[in-house]
């Protein structure tokens, strides 16, 4: 009889550790970019970005139940505080189990992005779109996306968690593909951030420099997050423990 297929091999602490640098410098210098040309009214990024507001608004003012959804799912669905919750549970679930560690270290990086975005607007002052007929509204500054920043940080340290738990042996006994139920959380993630990004722009209340900014941030917040958490826990010893779960340590 064939054994169980082994869950992949993690790539090595160095490795992750690159990984995410690499890409939380990417993503923070991209960011850093949009933010020059936002604050400098760069003409081809604002050009854009009304383009892009005026085609959508005209859609929008005349489809009133697209309007409730989309309202209905940035509001309550995808809004900042609903990210925030399912961040305290999970470091509610961490701090029962345990791994004290790695719950204050979810929580920093979770309320360093909510500093990190109310500083940048604060900064910036960038105007949210106006309208004679608006359809939703919002207040403070535009740029960043805190809705996009946060469900980005919220969905890719929970993915994040997800990758570190690797229940594999759990599903595995209750007869679940592992593969597909790590596809199917990344297409939830994906989908949560591509979703928030587009109800700010269609409801008229963000440009499409504000989102994608907070996107990248929000990535690059979870990118170095991960690389200081990986680097802090291999110096302090941190694992796990035999049966594959999270120890006190981590």
């Amino acid at each position: 009889m064939s054994s169980p297929a082994r869950p992949p091999a993690r790539p090595s602490r160095p490795a992750t550790v690159t990984r995410a640098v690499r890409t939380g410098a990417v993503c923070g210098a991209l960011a850093l970019v949009l933010l020059v040309m936002v604050a400098t009214a760069w003409t081809p990024l604002t050009t854009l970005d009304h383009a892009v507001a005026e085609g959508l608004h005209r859609r929008a003012v005349t489809r009133p139940g697209e309007v409730r959804v989309a309202r209905v799912l940035t509001d309550w669905v995808w809004d900042p505080w609903t990210a925030r919750a399912l961040i305290a549970v999970a470091v509610v679930a961490l701090w029962w189990r345990g791994a004290r560690m790695l719950a204050g270290w979810i929580a920093a990086a979770m309320l360093f992005s909510a500093l990190l975005q109310q500083g940048i607007k604060a900064a910036v002052g960038r105007d949210r779109p106006h309208w004679q007929d608006p359809v939703d509204s919002a207040q403070y500054a535009a740029f960043p996306s805190g809705h996009a920043m946060s469900v980005t940080v919220a969905g890719g340290l929970l993915l994040w968690l997800l990758w570190r738990a690797r229940p594999a042996a759990v599903l595995r006994d209750a007869a679940v593909p592992v593969a597909r139920v790590s596809w199917a959380c990344v297409a939830l993630a994906a989908v949560s951030v591509v979703g928030v990004s587009f109800t700010r722009v269609y409801l008229g209340v963000h440009w499409l420099s504000d989102v994608v900014a907070g996107v990248l941030l929000g990535v690059s917040v979870v990118a170095f997050s991960v690389a200081g958490h990986t680097v802090v826990r291999a110096r302090s010893g941190g694992g796990r423990d035999r049966a594959g779960n999270l120890s006190h340590r981590s």
